[in-house]
């Protein structure tokens, strides 16, 4: 099954998000759809072949997971911004954001300074499904610091092709556009 990059051009008139910041980033995430379909085709033709202990098949399997959740995280990202307008968690969303932090201030406050911490990654808000509980968590790049079995509610990408174009050294400015941005309908609809 060959993976098709998705359409965020809906995205192009967000508030906050240039144009061309925009198109570099669904640039960036069309790299990863294509290199996520070139592995799995190479990985395949090595495994027919019977080359599954080679070296470069391990090598690839390694690159696969890079590639698989840089295309993933950046839809779950794209997906989870562009509401029409400014809105807020629904009502289930809410009182679970509010069991797990206190408020849902408090959860900001801990997402947005997840977000500024130094460093290249993701923030993520996770549903753990054991227990229903939410957590904040850092995903360093793309293919470390998943939660396992946790269920991934919002995503903001915190590498610097996220915001450098339109806020420079600036990642604040970015976190709150970004706020201002988030779809909350689609967030809330991944809780369920």
């Amino acid at each position: 099954m060959t993976y098709i990059a998705r359409d965020y051009s809906n995205l192009s008139k967000i508030k906050g998000f240039s144009e061309a910041m925009l198109q570099n980033h669904f640039t960036l995430y069309h790299g990863y759809v294509t290199n996520v379909n070139k592995l799995m085709e190479s990985l395949d033709t090595l495994l027919k072949e019977g080359n599954a202990s080679r070296p470069e098949y391990a090598e690839m399997k390694r690159r696969l997971g890079w590639e698989f959740n840089g295309m993933r995280l950046h839809e779950l990202y794209f997906e989870n911004m562009g509401g029409a307008e400014k809105s807020a968690p629904d009502s289930n969303l809410l009182e679970k954001l509010t069991a797990a932090f206190g408020s849902r201030e408090a959860w900001e406050t801990d997402f947005r300074g997840t977000g500024a911490m130094r460093g290249i990654g993701w923030v993520g808000l996770y549903l753990d499904k054991t227990n229903g509980r939410l957590m904040n968590v850092w995903i360093n790049e793309h293919d470390v610091g998943h939660p396992t079995g946790c269920i991934p509610l919002l995503i903001m990408d915190v590498f610097e092709h996220a915001y450098m174009l339109d806020y420079g050294l600036k990642r604040a400015l970015y976190i709150d556009a970004f706020f201002d941005a988030i779809n909350w309908a689609v967030v809330s609809s991944r809780l369920s």
